[in-house]
């Protein structure tokens, strides 16, 4: 086997890709950076901006009312440029009549037309200039206009919107014909101004025009700004207070390598965006699509992924892959205890909100030339996710994208199993290992950091491994919208305010969910306690509880609910790196002293620190299932193994002060005997089809779920491959996919 560097010729081609959609950007600012200024001078003041725009405008877009004047009017003043507004000095001086003149003239196509014609024919530079509402509805204007400029969206809320068009005394606006809602045409508009625009300015209800002005500066600021947003591993070390010893990753690189060269995990650098509690408040009555878009654009710059491209990522991710129009639904059960329902996609467990999103934004950012095999450990529900995610992508992805997913033989359920053996074919493969989950995630990482082997697949077949486990930032990042989601659904329905806050209690093996719920609130999201749930093996509960993590003489012991069936939590590493204030010597540490010694001890205040957002239980099999039983018997609602545990353990330690939301992770179905059992019904027949139809006769909430009842009914004999537990097998195995699928 040739001996080279981790996938040092792949790196570099997926590195120059990546820098080069940078390239223009980072040229064009070098150039602009004024002489008699230092960089940090210029940052210091709203000249900064100014400079690195030069010659270029800023184009303020959005609906009529939406304050494109008046902010145009503010911005323009702070940076001492040329303010134009299209309508006043433009248009009416090219018709020599006004606006609504026009439009009653020639009506509402014509109207459209003539406004692109007179744009084509209009150029300006160094200049802030505020759109009419209707000119995004013309291509070829507004393809002139982005030449030369950085197009900004004022996303005002459609009721603010009404409202001061009320004032004004409109009530029509171009394109809208008699008897259509105003508020359908601005939706109408919508898919428009989102095909357009750079950046976007998210502008809470009642935001005065100079709060505006000031973040369409610093959303200027913040696009132009391309190393901004960068990322480090969470074992980066910073000798006496200087640069860190990692070289930071933007997330274009992050998502494409998984997991770091030192066996570390990626997190952003300056930590996540904060969102103000009137931006949250603007999103109460969004879709879960909008909020989901807004959230992302947020957490991804747009030199990695431009916000029209993540846009349609988004809307293919949710739009028809879901049962339930609200995506993640939040369902009252009782008391003040409410489910958030993650079972709605096409694999029936909450990975498919990530993984649905997850292989679009990979497939993006891979360089054009390479090829990847995604190399995933599952303890259950993932890898179903997965393959059926990245199954989805389209036909060239697919030669270039290729999946292979690691599973306990012996430690799923057997639909998950049939799921996981179901959703190969095309891309994807399965591989059942004679172990259990933490072999496979072992396996995973020690495959990664084995720079010969790497680097040979590099070499050998031109492929490169990367990880679509929750180790993934690109994986993680989608389930902050989630959490978010449930909390603004929860204000929706008018259980109570925005700002009250409330505890999540969350059915926790990899740490990944919980720990998306945790950057939600960093994020600004109101939630009071973590609640950790865990099944029989409850290593996590007893490290929350005393600081140390102990896995001497432990055994993983199989349970009911074998997606939390883990001992070594993956995304614990990155939420202690937060609580210790990103001291990457202190996780190489603990986390060298956990491989080799099988255990390590955090310090007193550490753990305090820890304690202080965070409260863990665990549940017996037992209570497992009499909860399932107790609860159906008392509000007719199914709960999957994992959702009971999170039941059982908020029961006992949420102290009733505030609404607590379960996140309900997987649909019963998927554990069709363990249900069975806990409502004491015989199994007539032992096959996983004749038992999802028993329980589903039974017409309990939530109902059956029609893909896993579809993947039931598939004929002929699923074949996959087993192998023992050798990671030597493993990589053999991954040698002849990547053989079979990349170099026919």
């Amino acid at each position: 086997m040739l001996h080279v560097n981790r996938c040092q010729h792949l790196k570099l081609i997926t590195q120059t890709f990546i820098s080069a959609k940078r390239f223009k950007m980072e040229k064009h600012l070098k150039l602009l950076l004024r002489r008699t200024f230092s960089v940090a001078e210029l940052r210091k003041s709203w000249l900064w901006t100014h400079s690195l725009v030069a010659d270029k405008n800023i184009i303020l877009m959005g609906p009529p009312g939406a304050g494109k004047t008046t902010v145009g009017r503010i911005v323009g003043q702070k940076l001492g440029c040329c303010v134009i507004d299209v309508d006043d000095d433009v248009l009416e001086k090219t018709w020599n009549m006004s606006v609504s003149e026009k439009l009653q003239d020639v009506g509402n196509e014509q109207f459209l037309e003539e406004e692109g014609k007179a744009l084509l024919k209009f150029s300006a530079s160094g200049s802030v200039i505020s759109l009419s509402g209707s000119n995004p509805l013309h291509a070829a204007s507004m393809q002139h206009l982005k030449r030369n400029g950085i197009v900004v969206y004022l996303d005002v809320p459609a009721t603010d919107i009404i409202d001061r068009l009320s004032l004004m005394k409109v009530d029509r606006i171009v394109g809208q014909n008699l008897g259509t809602p105003m508020r359908d045409i601005l939706e109408f508009r919508k898919t428009f101004y989102k095909k357009w625009y750079d950046t976007r300015v998210f502008c809470e209800a009642g935001a005065p025009p100079e709060a505006v002005a000031n973040k369409v500066l610093l959303a200027v600021k913040r696009y132009l700004d391309i190393h901004s947003e960068t990322f480090i591993s969470t074992r980066d070390i910073w000798p006496g207070g200087g640069k860190q010893t990692g070289s930071p990753k933007y997330f274009s690189e992050a998502i494409l390598e998984g997991l770091a060269s030192d066996g570390g995990l990626f997190v952003p650098e300056n930590g996540l965006p904060k969102f103000s509690r009137g931006e949250w408040e603007s999103l109460v009555g969004a879709t879960y699509i909008e909020r989901a878009q807004v959230i992302m654009e947020r957490c991804i710059h747009p030199a990695d992924i431009p916000a029209f491209k993540l846009g349609e990522m988004i809307e293919t991710a949710y739009g028809e892959n879901f049962t339930c129009s609200k995506i993640a639904p939040v369902r009252h059960l009782s008391g003040n205890q409410f489910i958030q329902e993650l079972f709605h996609g096409p694999t029936g467990s909450f990975k498919d909100l990530s993984l649905q999103l997850m292989p679009q934004l990979f497939a993006y950012c891979i360089p054009r030339s390479c090829n990847y095999l995604i190399l995933v450990a599952t303890s259950g529900d993932t890898g179903s996710a997965v393959l059926d995610g990245f199954s989805r992508l389209n036909s060239n992805d697919k030669q270039r994208v290729a999946v292979v997913t690691l599973f306990p033989e012996k430690g799923v359920s057997n639909i998950q199993k049939k799921q996981i053996i179901g959703s190969q074919g095309g891309n994807g493969r399965a591989l059942g290992v004679r172990s259990d989950f933490d072999f496979c995630q072992a396996a995973v990482k020690r495959i990664f950091n084995d720079s010969d082997f790497t680097g040979f697949l590099t070499v050998e077949y031109g492929t490169a491994l990367s990880s679509a486990n929750s180790i993934n930032w690109g994986r993680l990042l989608p389930q902050i919208i989630y959490h978010a989601s449930a909390y603004l659904d929860l204000v929706s329905q008018r259980f109570m305010p925005f700002g009250s806050p409330v505890d999540v209690c969350i059915p926790t093996g990899n740490f990944g969910n919980i720990l998306a719920a945790i950057y939600a609130k960093m994020m600004g999201i109101p939630i009071r306690k973590f609640i950790c749930a865990s099944n029989q093996n409850h290593v996590l509960t007893d490290f929350i509880r005393t600081g140390h993590y102990d896995l001497r003489g432990r055994n993983l012991l199989p349970s009911l609910s074998p997606s939390i069936d883990i001992l070594k939590p993956s995304n614990l590493e990155r939420h202690l790196h937060q609580v210790a204030n990103k001291d990457g010597h202190l996780m190489t540490k603990l986390f060298s002293q956990l491989e080799n010694q099988q255990h390590f001890e955090m310090g007193k205040d550490l753990v305090e620190k820890l304690q202080q957002d965070i409260l863990a239980g665990w549940c017996s099999e037992e209570d497992c299932l009499a909860a399932i039983n107790a609860t159906y018997h008392s509000s007719g609602y199914i709960l999957d193994p994992h959702t009971a545990v999170a039941k059982v353990v908020a029961d006992r330690l949420q102290d009733k002060i505030c609404p607590v939301i379960l996140a309900s992770t997987a649909h019963y179905s998927k554990f069709a005997p363990a249900i069975l059992q806990a409502l004491k019904i015989k199994e007539i027949d032992q096959s996983s089809s004749s038992q999802l139809h028993l329980l589903s006769s039974y017409r309990a909430l939530p109902p059956p779920h029609g893909a896993l009842l579809g993947k039931m009914k598939q004929k002929g004999k699923q074949i996959y491959q087993v192998c023992v537990a050798d990671v030597n097998i493993i990589m053999d195995h991954v040698e002849t996919v990547i053989q079979n699928q990349f170099m026919k």
